[in-house]
């Protein structure tokens, strides 16, 4: 008898290989938090590791109540830190008053959001390790000018930096998933405020690759208040050029009110 269910609708794909798991949780660098919350542990192939080292205090949180009720009884040491709730919707400051990372072997038909969610607590979360579907990975550690750069690459890159790890094969995963998937570590960067007005930043960066075929000139028209800056040579440029420096700078040029 399996111990639990890999369920299609909540994307698990159970990690059945020990020597990738304890890959996964050495990258963590352990610089700047002592606790850890492990998104979707599954049947604890990571928790075990993490458990492992007495310097850290690890939290689970599952959506999956069969895995709750198999992780309180294979893992005692948990008492107490296991979360049965859907991570998306779960209030950090609920359990954390402190720094914590993220690791896990992450859902795909979830993993962008659980990112979009760390950059809303990016104060909070200074590293997270994770397994993503290597096309996400890769999308996340792309550069300006790469076809797969986009929205999420800049707004992870503003504030954390990413390192892609390794690549992990399908046929390590019960079930396997019909593609690889890729290790990455992101940790939070020392650029602390950016410099610009934050909010419209993030607005910028979605509209700019919301047309990306188009140049800014043009998908950015609605929210260009003096023509005067079109002169800049951004405009002529479609958003996938533009490194988080230059849509900091755009979004500066953007912000200034009509003369």
């Amino acid at each position: 008898m399996i111990p639990v269910r890999a369920k299609k609708h909540l994307g698990q794909h159970f990690l059945k290989d020990e020597n990738i798991a304890k890959k996964i949780t050495d990258a963590l660098t352990l610089k700047g938090y002592r606790k850890i919350l492990e998104v979707g542990p599954g049947m604890g192939v990571l928790t075990k590791y993490l458990l492992q080292n007495p310097a850290i205090e690890t939290t689970v949180i599952d959506i999956d109540t069969e895995s709750i009720t198999f992780l309180k009884e294979q893992f005692p040491a948990l008492e107490g830190r296991i979360i049965n709730a859907d991570f998306l919707e779960y209030p950090f400051d609920k359990t954390f008053q402190e720094p914590f990372a993220i690791i896990g072997n992450f859902p795909y038909n979830i993993s962008t959001q659980i990112l979009f969610k760390v950059l809303e607590h990016r104060d909070l979360v200074p590293e997270v390790v994770g397994m993503f579907q290597k096309e996400v990975a890769e999308r996340l550690a792309a550069k300006p000018g790469n076809k797969t750069y986009g929205i999420i690459s800049v707004l992870i890159q503003a504030w954390y930096d990413i390192d892609y790890l390794f690549t992990v094969s399908e046929h390590v995963f019960q079930p396997p998933p019909k593609v690889k998937s890729g290790v990455i570590r992101v940790t939070r960067n020392k650029s602390g405020h950016l410099g610009c007005d934050e909010i419209l930043f993030v607005k910028v960066v979605k509209t700019a690759f919301n047309q990306r075929r188009k140049t800014l000139r043009n998908s950015l028209r609605s929210m260009i208040q003096d023509d005067s800056i079109l002169g800049h040579p951004f405009f002529a440029l479609r958003a996938e050029r533009l490194s988080v420096k230059d849509f900091v700078e755009l979004t500066i040029l953007l912000g200034k009110p009509a003369v």
